[in-house]
């Protein structure tokens, strides 16, 4: 298949198959003899591999070292949960720290009464770090 048959198939933009081609995640197709990208099977199943690691927010290394893995299916799998689990408290991390976003502007909003921007408590809360009930 053509690039645009790849990048409609795939839901991935044209550039990004190209990036990934230059960045190693995505091998180079062979050309057909007008020189247009002939893409296969195997490329699409590794783009798509690609894509939802993306989704899943794994950093391109690491989603170079899974398919590292992947493309050598007689090695041992330890490396893949380690990086999954380091990935996952990475994640649980964030939701941590947009919890305690989320509750301090819940509070600085529930904070406000109306009226005017010169008495809005919204606008106090934020030019004073020091009325903040978290770390963030």
């Amino acid at each position: 298949m053509k690039i645009g048959e790849l990048s409609r198939a795939t839901g991935t933009n044209i550039e990004t198959i190209r990036y990934y081609e230059r960045i190693g995640l995505l091998p180079a197709p062979l050309r057909t003899d007008a020189n247009y990208r002939n893409y296969d099977g195997a490329h699409r199943a590794r783009l798509a591999f690609v894509r939802h690691s993306r989704e899943l927010g794994f950093t391109i290394e690491e989603i170079r070292s899974l398919l590292d893995l992947s493309d050598h299916p007689e090695r041992d799998c330890a490396d893949a949960d380690r990086i999954a689990t380091r990935h996952l408290a990475q994640v649980e991390e964030k939701i941590a720290q947009l919890t305690l976003l989320r509750d301090e502007l819940t509070r600085i909003v529930g904070r406000c009464r109306g009226g005017l921007a010169g008495d809005c408590r919204v606008i106090e809360a934020l030019g004073d770090h020091g009325q903040c009930e978290s770390k963030h």
